[in-house]
């Protein structure tokens, strides 16, 4: 295992030990949410955990089945206590950029319906500006397209339409949608844009998670790193 992977493995450990009986959980997709998820489902089988979880995203599902986390949905359970989950990019505010995975739009619904949000990373998604290391990802209408592209031109950004890796078609969400990854720059003002993002008709959803993340778990090559956001 890479220094990298380790590092994404320990702040996800260090993550799920704010998990407590009877919680009602928010399970994030990604490669580091995916060892919150066996943390939890080896706290379930080893400490007698008693949980419920909300995955956003089939990935999430499929490894919480695998781990025995037990599911539930937010028709039953629309307040959730908890969310873990990963991201692209973490500004010193605990601003993020989300959506390289494809899951943006659930996540930020179950982000949005928790009580309390903790984000699990290493080091190098750290960033002094959002749009520094990667595009912003943004869910759109496979019909809306042509009309997103040219607005988000006028924004001043570069849409390029998500590929499938084995170039057979278009990325297709969970949701079925497309996915386009917009390299916007440095953003400066990432409630500003997101505002402006959202007015576009055919827009699902953006990559920008503003104001919504508590608690940062940043893994390095040997620590961990607990960042709380200033309110």
């Amino acid at each position: 295992m890479s220094w990298r992977e380790e590092a994404k493995k320990r702040a996800a450990v260090e993550a799920v030990k704010n998990v407590k009986n009877g919680f009602v959980l928010g399970l994030g997709s990604g490669s580091t949410a995916a060892y919150a998820i066996e943390e939890i489902g080896r706290r379930i089988k080893n400490e007698d955990l008693r949980i419920l979880a909300v995955p956003t995203s089939y990935q999430s599902f499929l490894l919480a089945v695998k781990h025995g986390v037990p599911i539930t949905t937010l028709f039953e359970h629309p307040q959730i206590d908890l969310d873990i989950d990963g991201a692209d990019q973490i500004d010193p505010q605990l601003n993020l950029i989300k959506g390289l995975g494809g899951a943006l739009t659930k996540e930020k619904i179950v982000a949005s319906s928790s009580k309390s949000i903790i984000i699990v990373a290493d080091e190098t998604k750290l960033v002094e500006n959002l749009g520094e290391k990667s595009p912003l990802p943004i869910e759109v209408l496979p019909f809306a397209l042509p009309l997103v592209s040219s607005k988000i031109r006028e924004l001043g950004g570069k849409p390029v339409l998500r590929e499938k890796k084995d170039n057979s078609g278009p990325y297709i969400t969970d949701n079925g949608n497309f996915i386009i990854d917009v390299d916007m720059g440095i953003i400066e003002d990432p409630q500003g844009l997101e505002q402006k993002l959202k007015a576009i008709p055919g827009i699902v959803e953006t990559g920008l998670f503003i104001n919504l993340a508590h608690v940062a778990y940043i893994g390095y090559e040997k620590t961990v790193k607990k960042i709380i956001r200033k309110l």
